[in-house]
């Protein structure tokens, strides 16, 4: 039986000005699986999910998601299909001058006809989700850790109870307990609602914690994709340094 495929990437150029980031990239990503997308600072990771989601124009090639070409969408069609999707910035991004709780109920005032009291018990309840307790959702940004700021983005990508799930970088800067919680969580999640999950990620001990595949970038596309065993049988100097080296040893207790 054939794998259902979320998002297809077909041939995709991106490129700012002369600087070409991406050329002749593809890649497959199959419903309810979390695959991590890694690869050497500077390789695109963050361009490729932004191309992916309409936040950075691409120059040639196809971006399909639930079967639609996004670039042959209308505003309308694209609008619904964003509000099956949830994005988990890099820092956050959270809005300094709202409260947690009015941070997360942004995407349903913007795509919902809601009525303020039930946004306000849906924010509660994803802000819950999301591992953090209630009393965080009158709180700003500013009077959380960088965890629970993560943790509060988390909530927010959420929302909307999208099908698929963007995370960049979802525990950079994090120590190392709070990382495996979030990681925890992430599968948790992803298994009680059934998400797809998008994670960009130079974590080694993530890979390990949470992602069914990974797929390496590098030379301006898709190196390779396959699991970390698959991966350390890979004959490139990048990967096997990754996988081989002390941090990657470290992760898988060799």
């Amino acid at each position: 039986m054939s794998r259902e495929i979320i998002i297809r990437v077909r041939n995709l150029k991106t490129a700012y000005g002369t600087h070409v980031v991406h050329e002749h990239l593809d890649l497959d990503i199959y419903r309810g699986e979390i695959i991590g997308v890694i690869g050497p600072s500077g390789c695109g990771k963050s361009v490729l999910l932004r191309a992916i989601t309409g936040l950075k124009e691409f120059a040639e090639g196809s971006v399909e998601v639930f079967g639609d070409r996004l670039e042959r969408l209308d505003e309308e069609e694209r609008a619904a299909i964003e509000q099956r999707w949830g994005i988990m910035f890099q820092d956050g991004a959270l809005f300094s001058n709202l409260t947690v709780r009015e941070n997360v109920e942004v995407p349903m005032r913007e795509h919902t006809d809601l009525e303020p009291q039930l946004r306000h018990e849906l924010a509660d309840m994803k802000i819950r989700m999301a591992g953090l307790s209630a009393t965080a959702g009158p709180k700003f940004p500013s009077d959380l850790s960088g965890g629970m700021r993560k943790r509060a983005a988390l909530a927010r990508a959420l929302a909307l109870d999208p099908e698929l799930l963007f995370l960049d970088e979802p525990t950079a800067g994090l120590d190392p307990i709070t990382a495996a919680g979030f990681d925890t969580l992430i599968r948790s999640l992803q298994q009680a609602l059934g998400l797809t999950v998008f994670l960009v990620t130079h974590d080694v001990d993530t890979l390990h914690a949470v992602c069914d595949r990974i797929a390496v970038l590098g030379d301006k596309h898709v190196l390779a994709v396959g699991t970390i065993d698959e991966l350390r049988a890979f004959d490139h100097p990048w990967v096997q340094e990754y996988f081989g080296g002390p941090r990657g040893r470290a992760a898988t207790g060799h």
